[in-house]
Protein backbone atom coordinates (compact mmCIF):
# COMPACT_ATOMS: atom_id res chain seq x y z
CA UNK A 1 0.00 0.00 0.00
CA UNK A 2 1.25 3.77 -0.83
CA UNK A 3 0.78 5.71 2.07
CA UNK A 4 -1.11 8.26 -0.18
CA UNK A 5 -4.10 5.64 -0.42
CA UNK A 6 -6.32 5.15 1.62
CA UNK A 7 -7.16 1.50 3.11
CA UNK A 8 -9.88 1.45 0.40
CA UNK A 9 -7.65 2.14 -2.77
CA UNK A 10 -5.63 -0.23 -1.81
CA UNK A 11 -7.40 -2.67 -1.01
CA UNK A 12 -9.65 -2.52 -4.29
CA UNK A 13 -5.43 -1.84 -5.71
CA UNK A 14 -4.56 -4.80 -4.21
CA UNK A 15 -7.50 -7.12 -5.67
CA UNK A 16 -6.32 -5.79 -9.27
CA UNK A 17 -2.55 -6.11 -8.92
CA UNK A 18 -3.42 -10.11 -7.86
CA UNK A 19 -5.27 -10.24 -10.69
CA UNK A 20 -3.18 -8.86 -13.13
CA UNK A 21 0.06 -10.78 -11.73
CA UNK A 22 -2.51 -14.23 -12.71
CA UNK A 23 -2.70 -12.15 -16.49
CA UNK A 24 1.06 -12.31 -16.75
CA UNK A 25 1.11 -16.12 -15.55
CA UNK A 26 3.45 -14.21 -12.55
CA UNK A 27 3.73 -15.54 -8.73
CA UNK A 28 2.94 -12.67 -6.61
CA UNK A 29 6.45 -12.40 -5.10
CA UNK A 30 7.46 -9.26 -3.26
CA UNK A 31 9.08 -7.77 -6.48
CA UNK A 32 6.17 -9.17 -8.73
CA UNK A 33 3.51 -7.43 -6.49
CA UNK A 34 5.31 -3.84 -6.18
CA UNK A 35 5.97 -3.61 -9.84
CA UNK A 36 2.34 -4.72 -10.40
CA UNK A 37 0.88 -2.41 -7.91
CA UNK A 38 2.65 0.75 -9.82
CA UNK A 39 1.16 -1.03 -13.26
CA UNK A 40 -2.43 -0.77 -12.20
CA UNK A 41 -2.47 2.26 -9.85
CA UNK A 42 -1.63 4.57 -13.28
CA UNK A 43 1.18 6.73 -11.76
CA UNK A 44 4.39 5.54 -12.78
CA UNK A 45 3.91 6.41 -16.78
CA UNK A 46 8.00 5.12 -17.36
CA UNK A 47 7.22 1.47 -15.75
CA UNK A 48 3.87 1.26 -18.03
CA UNK A 49 5.33 2.25 -20.95
CA UNK A 50 8.32 -0.37 -20.24
CA UNK A 51 5.91 -3.12 -19.70
CA UNK A 52 3.74 -2.39 -22.83
CA UNK A 53 6.55 -2.48 -24.80
CA UNK A 54 7.98 -5.77 -23.68
CA UNK A 55 4.84 -7.33 -24.11
CA UNK A 56 4.37 -6.07 -27.69
CA UNK A 57 7.29 -7.62 -28.47
CA UNK A 58 6.33 -10.70 -27.83
CA UNK A 59 8.25 -11.51 -24.94
CA UNK A 60 7.26 -13.07 -21.56
CA UNK A 61 7.10 -11.04 -18.42
CA UNK A 62 9.67 -13.53 -16.30
CA UNK A 63 11.42 -12.49 -13.33
CA UNK A 64 14.53 -11.45 -14.35
CA UNK A 65 12.71 -8.82 -16.33
CA UNK A 66 10.31 -7.77 -13.60
CA UNK A 67 13.63 -7.07 -11.18
CA UNK A 68 14.80 -5.07 -13.58
CA UNK A 69 11.58 -2.91 -13.79
CA UNK A 70 11.54 -2.87 -10.64
CA UNK A 71 15.02 -1.90 -10.00
CA UNK A 72 15.22 0.82 -12.69
CA UNK A 73 11.12 2.10 -12.29
CA UNK A 74 10.14 1.43 -8.37
CA UNK A 75 13.28 1.57 -6.54
CA UNK A 76 15.11 3.81 -8.21
CA UNK A 77 17.71 4.99 -6.68
CA UNK A 78 16.41 8.10 -4.81
CA UNK A 79 17.16 7.41 -1.36
CA UNK A 80 21.01 7.15 -2.81
CA UNK A 81 20.87 9.91 -4.66
CA UNK A 82 19.38 12.08 -1.31
CA UNK A 83 22.11 11.25 0.91
CA UNK A 84 24.97 11.36 -2.23
CA UNK A 85 23.89 15.19 -2.86
CA UNK A 86 24.24 15.91 1.02
CA UNK A 87 27.01 13.68 1.80
CA UNK A 88 28.64 15.98 -1.55
CA UNK A 89 26.91 19.36 -0.18
CA UNK A 90 28.53 18.92 2.89
CA UNK A 91 32.47 18.17 1.81
CA UNK A 92 32.13 20.76 -1.06
CA UNK A 93 31.41 23.48 2.33
CA UNK A 94 33.79 22.47 4.45
CA UNK A 95 36.09 22.58 1.35
CA UNK A 96 35.35 26.05 0.84
CA UNK A 97 35.31 26.66 4.70
CA UNK A 98 38.86 25.35 5.00
CA UNK A 99 39.97 27.44 1.85
CA UNK A 100 38.73 30.29 3.13
CA UNK A 101 40.20 29.59 6.44
CA UNK A 102 43.58 29.01 4.95
CA UNK A 103 43.17 32.11 2.99
CA UNK A 104 42.63 34.25 6.11
CA UNK A 105 45.27 32.54 8.15
CA UNK A 106 47.73 33.79 5.25
CA UNK A 107 46.74 37.01 4.80
CA UNK A 108 46.88 37.68 9.05
CA UNK A 109 49.95 36.10 8.87
CA UNK A 110 51.71 38.58 6.23
CA UNK A 111 49.18 41.26 7.27
CA UNK A 112 52.16 40.78 11.08
CA UNK A 113 55.14 40.42 9.19
CA UNK A 114 54.33 43.75 7.27
CA UNK A 115 53.77 45.41 10.29
CA UNK A 116 56.64 44.55 12.50
CA UNK A 117 59.72 43.59 9.93
CA UNK A 118 59.82 47.91 10.14
CA UNK A 119 60.16 47.55 13.81
CA UNK A 120 63.15 45.45 12.99
CA UNK A 121 65.18 48.11 11.26
CA UNK A 122 64.62 50.37 14.47
CA UNK A 123 67.24 51.24 16.64
CA UNK A 124 65.41 51.10 19.79
CA UNK A 125 66.32 47.57 21.40
CA UNK A 126 62.67 47.20 23.42
CA UNK A 127 60.79 47.87 19.65
CA UNK A 128 62.83 44.96 18.28
CA UNK A 129 62.24 42.69 20.54
CA UNK A 130 58.66 43.58 20.65
CA UNK A 131 58.71 42.95 16.77
CA UNK A 132 60.72 39.67 17.23
CA UNK A 133 58.16 38.87 19.80
CA UNK A 134 55.04 39.43 17.92
CA UNK A 135 56.19 37.79 14.99
CA UNK A 136 57.15 34.54 16.90
CA UNK A 137 53.81 34.85 17.84
CA UNK A 138 52.70 35.00 14.59
CA UNK A 139 53.89 32.22 12.95
CA UNK A 140 53.11 29.88 16.32
CA UNK A 141 49.57 30.93 15.19
CA UNK A 142 50.00 30.21 11.41
CA UNK A 143 51.51 26.27 12.12
CA UNK A 144 49.18 25.59 14.52
CA UNK A 145 46.31 27.09 12.15
CA UNK A 146 47.92 25.12 8.95
CA UNK A 147 48.23 22.11 11.28
CA UNK A 148 44.63 22.29 11.83
CA UNK A 149 43.72 22.44 8.50
CA UNK A 150 45.86 19.96 7.48
CA UNK A 151 43.89 17.78 9.73
CA UNK A 152 40.94 18.77 8.05
CA UNK A 153 41.99 18.80 4.17
CA UNK A 154 42.87 15.12 5.66
CA UNK A 155 39.25 14.64 6.81
CA UNK A 156 37.98 15.63 3.68
CA UNK A 157 40.22 13.86 1.36
CA UNK A 158 39.38 10.60 3.78
CA UNK A 159 35.71 11.38 3.24
CA UNK A 160 35.85 11.94 -0.58
CA UNK A 161 37.44 8.64 -0.83
CA UNK A 162 34.69 6.91 1.00
CA UNK A 163 32.28 8.59 -1.85
CA UNK A 164 33.69 7.11 -4.27
CA UNK A 165 33.77 3.62 -2.81
CA UNK A 166 30.23 4.17 -2.70
CA UNK A 167 29.62 5.52 -5.76
CA UNK A 168 31.73 2.81 -7.62
CA UNK A 169 29.32 0.09 -5.67
CA UNK A 170 26.11 1.81 -6.74
CA UNK A 171 27.71 1.83 -10.20
CA UNK A 172 27.65 -2.11 -10.02
CA UNK A 173 24.10 -1.79 -8.47
CA UNK A 174 23.02 0.06 -11.36
CA UNK A 175 24.77 -1.21 -14.27
CA UNK A 176 25.70 -4.71 -13.87
CA UNK A 177 23.66 -7.57 -13.68
CA UNK A 178 23.73 -9.46 -10.30
CA UNK A 179 23.83 -12.74 -11.48
CA UNK A 180 26.36 -12.79 -14.20
CA UNK A 181 28.34 -9.62 -13.26
CA UNK A 182 27.46 -8.53 -17.32
CA UNK A 183 26.21 -5.51 -17.89
CA UNK A 184 22.42 -4.14 -18.14
CA UNK A 185 20.05 -3.03 -20.40
CA UNK A 186 20.56 0.75 -18.12
CA UNK A 187 23.97 0.22 -19.20
CA UNK A 188 23.83 -0.84 -22.44
CA UNK A 189 21.18 2.56 -23.12
CA UNK A 190 24.37 4.54 -21.45
CA UNK A 191 26.89 3.37 -23.91
CA UNK A 192 24.95 3.71 -27.03
CA UNK A 193 23.87 7.60 -25.79
CA UNK A 194 28.08 7.79 -25.38
CA UNK A 195 28.78 6.40 -28.73
CA UNK A 196 25.85 8.84 -30.10
CA UNK A 197 27.58 11.97 -28.57
CA UNK A 198 30.96 10.89 -29.85
CA UNK A 199 29.59 9.94 -33.60
CA UNK A 200 25.73 9.99 -34.70
CA UNK A 201 27.06 7.74 -38.31
CA UNK A 202 29.24 5.33 -35.86
CA UNK A 203 27.95 1.91 -36.23
CA UNK A 204 28.12 -0.84 -34.21
CA UNK A 205 27.31 -4.85 -34.83
CA UNK A 206 24.92 -6.54 -32.38
CA UNK A 207 25.38 -10.45 -31.53
CA UNK A 208 22.41 -12.09 -30.37
CA UNK A 209 22.55 -14.88 -28.21
CA UNK A 210 20.20 -17.50 -27.03
CA UNK A 211 20.58 -20.47 -24.87
CA UNK A 212 18.38 -23.32 -26.08
CA UNK A 213 17.66 -25.82 -23.49
CA UNK A 214 17.58 -23.03 -20.57
CA UNK A 215 13.73 -23.35 -20.07
CA UNK A 216 13.66 -27.32 -19.70
CA UNK A 217 16.65 -27.80 -17.52
CA UNK A 218 15.52 -25.29 -14.66
CA UNK A 219 12.17 -27.16 -15.27
CA UNK A 220 13.77 -30.23 -14.64
CA UNK A 221 16.93 -29.51 -12.30
CA UNK A 222 15.53 -25.83 -10.25
CA UNK A 223 16.34 -22.39 -10.58
CA UNK A 224 19.31 -22.53 -8.45
CA UNK A 225 20.83 -24.74 -11.26
CA UNK A 226 20.01 -22.90 -13.78
CA UNK A 227 21.79 -19.79 -12.24
CA UNK A 228 24.98 -21.75 -12.25
CA UNK A 229 24.86 -22.47 -15.76
CA UNK A 230 23.97 -19.02 -16.89
CA UNK A 231 26.91 -17.96 -14.68
CA UNK A 232 29.36 -19.85 -16.81
CA UNK A 233 27.90 -19.30 -20.27
CA UNK A 234 27.77 -15.21 -19.37
CA UNK A 235 31.52 -16.08 -18.23
CA UNK A 236 31.79 -17.89 -21.55
CA UNK A 237 30.76 -15.54 -23.59
CA UNK A 238 32.49 -12.06 -21.96
CA UNK A 239 35.66 -14.31 -22.48
CA UNK A 240 35.26 -13.35 -26.47
CA UNK A 241 34.66 -9.46 -25.67
CA UNK A 242 37.54 -7.27 -25.37
CA UNK A 243 37.40 -3.57 -23.51
CA UNK A 244 36.12 -2.32 -27.14
CA UNK A 245 32.90 -4.41 -26.49
CA UNK A 246 29.81 -4.53 -24.31
CA UNK A 247 28.49 -7.58 -22.97
CA UNK A 248 25.07 -7.29 -22.31
CA UNK A 249 22.26 -9.56 -20.23
CA UNK A 250 19.01 -8.68 -22.09
CA UNK A 251 16.74 -11.18 -20.75
CA UNK A 252 16.36 -14.72 -18.54
CA UNK A 253 17.78 -16.67 -20.86
CA UNK A 254 19.39 -14.08 -23.73
CA UNK A 255 22.47 -12.14 -24.37
CA UNK A 256 23.90 -9.14 -26.38
CA UNK A 257 27.18 -7.98 -27.28
CA UNK A 258 27.74 -4.97 -28.76
CA UNK A 259 31.01 -3.75 -30.85
CA UNK A 260 31.42 -0.16 -32.18
CA UNK A 261 32.97 -0.22 -35.56
CA UNK A 262 32.72 -3.82 -36.00
CA UNK A 263 31.79 -5.44 -39.66
CA UNK A 264 29.06 -8.44 -39.65
CA UNK A 265 31.48 -10.39 -40.94
CA UNK A 266 34.00 -10.32 -38.01
CA UNK A 267 30.67 -10.12 -35.52
CA UNK A 268 29.68 -13.64 -36.73
CA UNK A 269 33.52 -14.75 -36.78
CA UNK A 270 33.11 -14.05 -32.76
CA UNK A 271 29.22 -15.19 -32.70
CA UNK A 272 30.56 -18.62 -34.23
CA UNK A 273 33.24 -18.49 -31.77
CA UNK A 274 30.88 -18.45 -29.21
CA UNK A 275 28.51 -20.58 -30.09
CA UNK A 276 31.64 -23.70 -30.28
CA UNK A 277 32.93 -22.52 -26.81
CA UNK A 278 29.48 -22.66 -25.02
CA UNK A 279 29.08 -26.26 -26.97
CA UNK A 280 32.32 -27.45 -25.37
CA UNK A 281 31.49 -26.46 -22.01
CA UNK A 282 30.54 -29.76 -19.48
CA UNK A 283 28.30 -29.27 -16.51
CA UNK A 284 28.08 -31.60 -13.69
CA UNK A 285 25.98 -30.97 -10.60
CA UNK A 286 28.86 -31.09 -7.23
CA UNK A 287 26.79 -32.08 -4.76
CA UNK A 288 25.35 -35.39 -6.94
CA UNK A 289 27.74 -35.77 -9.73
CA UNK A 290 24.84 -35.22 -12.44
CA UNK A 291 25.93 -34.72 -15.58
CA UNK A 292 23.43 -31.98 -16.31
CA UNK A 293 22.64 -31.92 -20.77
CA UNK A 294 24.98 -30.08 -23.22
CA UNK A 295 24.13 -26.60 -23.46
CA UNK A 296 23.75 -24.74 -26.91
CA UNK A 297 23.07 -21.51 -27.85
CA UNK A 298 21.48 -19.57 -31.16
CA UNK A 299 23.56 -16.51 -32.28
CA UNK A 300 22.06 -13.67 -34.30
CA UNK A 301 24.08 -11.03 -35.94
CA UNK A 302 23.47 -7.42 -37.10
CA UNK A 303 24.55 -3.95 -37.66
CA UNK A 304 23.16 -0.57 -37.06
CA UNK A 305 23.77 2.59 -36.40
CA UNK A 306 23.74 4.29 -32.98
CA UNK A 307 21.10 6.76 -34.02
CA UNK A 308 18.46 4.50 -34.85
CA UNK A 309 16.34 2.65 -32.25
CA UNK A 310 18.15 -0.09 -30.49
CA UNK A 311 15.19 -2.48 -29.18
CA UNK A 312 14.22 -2.30 -32.72
CA UNK A 313 17.48 -3.74 -33.99
CA UNK A 314 17.62 -6.33 -31.48
CA UNK A 315 13.96 -7.84 -32.16
CA UNK A 316 15.57 -7.92 -35.95
CA UNK A 317 18.66 -9.53 -34.60
CA UNK A 318 16.50 -11.71 -32.78
CA UNK A 319 14.36 -13.31 -36.15
CA UNK A 320 17.49 -13.60 -37.61
CA UNK A 321 18.71 -16.44 -34.39
CA UNK A 322 20.10 -19.69 -35.98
Amino acid sequence: MKYQDSIKQANNLLALTIKQLELWHLAATPINYAVGYEFVAENNSALITAIKYQLSTGKKLDNFYMEAVYQQFVLGQSKFRDDMLTDFDELISSVEQNTQQSTSSVDGFISALDININELKSKDEEKVSTAYSNIAKASLKFKTQQQQLTEQLHECQQQSKNLQDELEQVRKEIYLDPLTGLHNRKAMSKHIETWFKEDPNKNVAAIVINIEQYSQVTQRFGSLIGDVLLTKIAAKIESYVDHSGLPVRTGGDEFLILLPEINTQIASEIGEKIRQGVGKLRFISSKSGVRLPQMTVAVGVNQFKVSQNVNTVIDKTRRALI
